[in-house]
């Protein structure tokens, strides 16, 4: 959960590899990485409190998972701990020729019903790295607009 830091600086840390690093921006972040986080709903709740962002990450070319993959997203975000969380949509691997727009992706994952939740969807790779400077700029500059 992103953090305000005494240094000014943004860590991730992987809990599988418990990695961090850092950067200045007047705001510390740590992310808890996890996968298929609802088949161990329980144990992944202990990470919801005082989170002030949630980060979810999406193969844009897996049409036939995307149905779940908006199942576990809506029931996490219906968490009591979320309810004020931004929402970071990650439409992954948009380096890939079959991989969905991030507008179709929005509608599939049911972003545009979400009226009371500040949310956006960014085009990335994570193996070329693109799309992901941009979007944690505009997070960190969303919840530098909340402080």
């Amino acid at each position: 959960p992103p953090q305000s830091g005494s240094r000014g600086e943004l860590r991730w840390r992987r809990r599988d590899s418990n990695r961090s690093r850092s950067r200045g921006r007047g705001l510390s972040l740590t992310i808890d990485e996890g996968r298929q986080a609802f088949h161990h709903g329980p144990y992944w709740r202990c990470y919801y409190s005082n989170t002030d962002a949630v980060i979810y990450v999406v193969d844009s070319c897996d049409r036939d998972r995307i149905g779940i993959s908006k199942s576990e997203l809506v029931a996490m975000l219906e968490e009591e701990e979320l309810r004020k969380a931004i929402l970071v949509v990650f439409a992954n691997k948009q380096d890939m020729e079959q991989a969905m727009t991030p507008s179709e992706m929005a509608n599939s994952l049911g972003l545009p019903a979400l009226k009371d939740r500040k949310w956006q969807i960014f085009k990335t790779s994570a193996t070329k790295g693109t799309g992901l400077d941009e979007a944690m700029e505009w997070l960190v500059e969303t919840l530098k607009s909340r402080q």
